[in-house]
């Protein structure tokens, strides 16, 4: 396995509660992309590191299985201007593995590389867990997808 050590670092973005139980992510989620690139929300965060978009999952009640916080935005080099309808979240520095979900984007490539982390035994800490939409995500038909899972030391 690929393990990092990893910075902190900040995200400043949109975010929504929800859970894997009943496929309430799989609609919770797609909604959320979808008002991030409808309302042209990356434009309006502050600050930012990079031109990559980040997916993050924490605030995790128990494990995958349970409710989770999601959040779409951009990494940032402060948290002192969150705008109104934002939200700010620090990934803590940590060691996390590194998959790389590559394919068609339309195909539910990390959807299905989801699965496969969640069928793995990783010693994962459930704190934040992260995708990077970088340059090689955006060619959506050979799309390459960056998950960091946060593990144990």
């Amino acid at each position: 396995m690929n393990i990092q050590t990893l910075s902190s670092f900040h995200i400043i973005g949109i975010a929504i509660r929800t859970t894997n139980e009943n496929g309430q992510a799989t609609q919770d989620i797609p909604q959320l992309w979808n008002r991030f690139f409808t309302e042209g929300l990356m434009a309006q965060i502050p600050g930012k590191a990079d031109d990559c978009i980040y997916c993050l999952y924490t605030d995790y009640e128990k494990d995958h299985t349970r409710p989770y916080t999601t959040v779409i935005g951009c990494r940032v080099d402060s948290l002192d201007l969150v705008p109104e309808g934002f939200v700010g979240k620090t990934i803590h520095a940590g060691n996390y593995t590194k998959f790389t979900a590559k394919g068609d984007m339309e195909q539910g490539i990390v959807y299905k590389e989801w699965q496969k982390i969640w069928n793995t035994d990783i010693d994962r800490t459930f704190t934040t867990d992260f995708e990077v939409y970088g340059e090689k995500a955006r060619d959506m038909k050979h799309a390459e997808v960056d998950i960091f899972i946060a593990v144990q030391s």
